[in-house]
């Protein structure tokens, strides 16, 4: 990956496009599935998705690989797929961006309040 690369996020378009042409080759329900999954795994992604890009590799390769072996995609999955992607993302309780901006706005505010303050 080279500099610009890496500004214009051009490799993620492509690493994304690739995920998605790999997806429309998997039966209905998997294709079902594996929107959800990118839908809940989403959430714990950093400002650019970098940090998700293995995580949503090797979530596709399960769903293609149960696929080739005729699973059930309720054996694979489970029926909680948000905790499924919860503990692919990091586990129980791991930040989302939600916290991480609740993070920054609370130090900001803190920062602005000791700043009136003294």
């Amino acid at each position: 990956m080279n500099f610009w690369e890496t500004i214009t996020g051009s490799d993620l378009s492509r690493e994304w496009k690739a995920f998605e042409v790999r997806a429309e080759a998997l039966p209905a329900e998997y294709r079902a599935a594996w929107e959800t999954v990118k839908a809940n795994l989403s959430l714990y992604g950093d400002f650019s998705g970098r940090n998700l890009t293995p995580i949503v590799d090797g979530a596709l390769g399960l769903l293609e690989e149960a696929a080739s072996d005729g699973q059930d995609i309720h054996d694979v999955l489970g029926d909680d797929i948000p905790g499924f992607c919860a503990a692919l993302a990091g586990g129980e309780g791991s930040r989302n961006f939600r916290d991480r901006w609740r993070q920054q706005l609370n130090r900001n505010v803190a920062c602005k309040l000791s700043r009136l303050g003294g």
